[in-house]
């Protein structure tokens, strides 16, 4: 669960996490996450050899693999992002997942980059499981199709023509197809425009109908109130509800705040019980009692009923969830919220 609805952020906090994580359990999971931000990235190569020596696959095989798989998309792949993040997942069988990202700092905007071991053919030809990012246009690619030539007389091209040259060649070729992506806002604030009014007139409907009693009756959770009720309506929406319900980004910052106060802090005790909640929903389903899932599929149904409701504003939750912060443990990258001061005479 990130804390943030868009934020080049939850990339290094979730491969950190999963790193430090699954490490304590990696040979019963056959699972190890390797290599992270900035100096960390630089280690994978050996940490992937040492892992080899341990589980019996070719850790230097893998880590040859890891540093082309940088090289490629720090110099085969020129769109004007500079990678600082290098995440390895392998498992015991061999097969890997890298994720990257790289920054652009005058754009102020990330770009991730996803490969998978499962159906790679080529590392230097069309080798991306995805791009994660905007559009950049016409680059210099090597990795496009089109480009076979080049790097087949790569080096012969580079003695006749220089490096200036080889570039002249590759910008001048018609547009490629855009990889698959995520498109999200410029804005890293959640912004009123941002969100279905609709949906959240339908989140807050919902919870209120199915206060603290009513909650604890249905999913037998003690010390659940009514703000993790609202939590679990829009996580319900965004578990549960169709695809064409996800065109409103920011329900899940509405649940949960943002790690830099927008639109709020997070409510650490309502993300940790969100968190309890649902983990307990899972873990007694896959043991045959499904009570719990099924009651946050009601939630959800719940949800869609209220979506024509009336209800508070957008600027309004806000404002309530901000005065509210400190009982609900609010945190941001700040700190904790302290108590709101209250002015003389109210």
């Amino acid at each position: 669960m990130g804390m943030d609805w868009h934020s080049s952020g939850i990339t290094t906090s979730v491969l950190g996490a999963l790193k430090r994580g699954l490490a304590p359990r990696s040979r019963e999971l056959g699972l190890h996450v390797c290599g992270g931000r900035g100096a960390h990235s630089r280690k994978t190569p050996g940490e992937l050899v040492g892992i080899g020596e341990r589980v019996g696959f070719d850790g230097a095989e893998l880590a040859a693999a890891s540093r082309l798989v940088a090289k490629v998309d720090s110099a085969a792949v020129q769109d004007g992002f500079d990678l600082y993040l290098h995440g390895f997942i392998v498992a015991d069988d061999g097969h890997w997942v890298v994720v990257q990202q790289g920054m652009n700092g005058e754009a102020r905007q990330a770009r991730r980059y996803h490969w998978r071991s499962e159906g790679l053919r080529d590392f230097v030809e069309a080798p991306h499981a995805a791009i994660d990012g905007p559009g950049q246009g016409v680059i210099v690619n090597l990795t496009d199709v089109r480009a076979a030539a080049s790097r087949a007389r790569a080096v012969e091209t580079l003695a006749d023509l220089g490096p200036d040259g080889v570039l002249r060649a590759l910008v001048g070729e018609p547009e490629q197809p855009l990889l698959p992506h995520l498109m999200m806002p410029a804005h890293h604030d959640v912004r009123s425009k941002d969100v279905v009014g609709s949906r959240l007139r339908a989140n807050l409907a919902a919870a209120a109908d199915r206060g603290p009693k009513d909650f604890v009756e249905l999913l037998q959770t003690p010390g659940v109130g009514a703000r993790t009720v609202k939590a679990l309506a829009q996580v319900a929406e965004i578990v549960h509800g169709a695809p064409y319900r996800f065109s409103d980004p920011a329900r899940f910052s509405l649940a949960h705040g943002g790690k830099d106060r927008h639109p709020f802090p997070v409510p650490i005790k309502v993300f940790d019980r969100t968190i309890a909640v649902m983990k307990s929903a899972v873990v007694k389903a896959r043991l045959g009692a499904g009570e719990e899932l099924a009651a946050i599929r009601r939630l959800d149904d719940a949800t869609r009923r209220y979506e024509n409701a009336a209800g508070p504003s957008f600027e309004a939750v806000v404002i309530e969830e901000r005065e509210r912060s400190h009982e609900y443990g609010g945190r941001s990258v700040f700190g904790y919220e302290p108590p709101l001061r209250k002015s003389r005479g109210a």
